[in-house]
């Protein structure tokens, strides 16, 4: 109650135009995969459909991502325009889709919570919890009467969803749908070999996934950022370009 009491305040005091940003990340136990230097333990543990070595050091792809999302949050947090307009809400998925993060201005957001890879790959219920919080949120900006600009949904997986196949069907047909209609863009995001990118491609009508270069979680976020910055520049309903050239240095094209 007192969240909702200070998220209607919020939109009271800074009638600011919004940029709704939801981060729908992955964290299943595939997302604990490490990459960098690491020594082979001789051990395997069977995790997310499938056996794994288990390794010593490194750096794993959860770890990264956190890091990154913590980079992203600060980056918002400088910028004189986006620090106002911005809000960010992260849904996790693994074996069950979580809140994580509601949508809020960003001074209200406190430290991001711990992050945990385990479980499956339920991406299409991740996917729709994500759009039933922007759904929600874009209602409460109608009803104070705030403007926002064009929704994001960022979609960020290392594997094959295996949830259930009816969510993961409608989650794909309801972010379609808003694609289509100009209420939503997109930016589904394959992390490492085994992500499954004709899946994600299903979700982005517009524009094909993208690969994740290594774990350049950090050139992503930087990118993302100052996307979010050039929005909150213009004026709701405006066309803006995205940054194709400062997409190469982080993704594979």
């Amino acid at each position: 109650m007192n969240n909702m009491l200070l998220r209607v305040e919020d939109l009271v005091n800074n009638p600011t135009a919004r940029v709704p940003i939801c981060l729908c990340l992955d964290t299943s136990g595939s997302m604990g995969a490490v990459e960098g230097d690491c020594i082979q333990t001789g051990e395997t543990v069977f995790e997310d459909g499938k056996m794994w070595n288990v390794v010593t050091g490194g750096t794993s792809r959860i770890e990264e991502m956190k890091k990154g999302v913590e980079l992203f949050y600060e980056a918002i947090r400088e910028d004189e325009m986006a620090v106002y307009s911005a809000e960010i809400c992260i849904v996790t998925f693994n074996s069950k889709a979580t809140c994580l993060v509601d949508f809020a201005n960003i001074e209200r957001q406190k430290e991001i919570p711990q992050i945990i890879a385990q479980g499956d790959t339920a991406m299409g219920e991740g996917v729709n919890l994500a759009l039933d919080l922007l759904e929600k949120r874009k209602q409460e900006y109608k009803d104070k009467g705030v403007d926002y600009y064009q929704p994001w949904l960022v979609l960020m997986t290392d594997g094959e969803p295996n949830g259930n196949p009816i969510e993961l069907n409608r989650a794909i047909k309801r972010t379609v749908d808003m694609v289509n209609s100009k209420k939503l863009t997109v930016f589904p995001i394959g992390i490492g070999d085994e992500s499954d990118m004709p899946t994600l491609n299903s979700f982005s009508p517009k524009r094909p996934a993208l690969k994740l270069q290594g774990l350049k979680f950090r050139e992503f976020f930087v990118w993302l950022s100052q996307s979010v910055s050039k929005t909150s520049q213009s004026m709701p309903g405006e066309s803006v370009k995205l940054d194709v050239e400062g997409i190469k240095g982080w993704a594979e094209l």
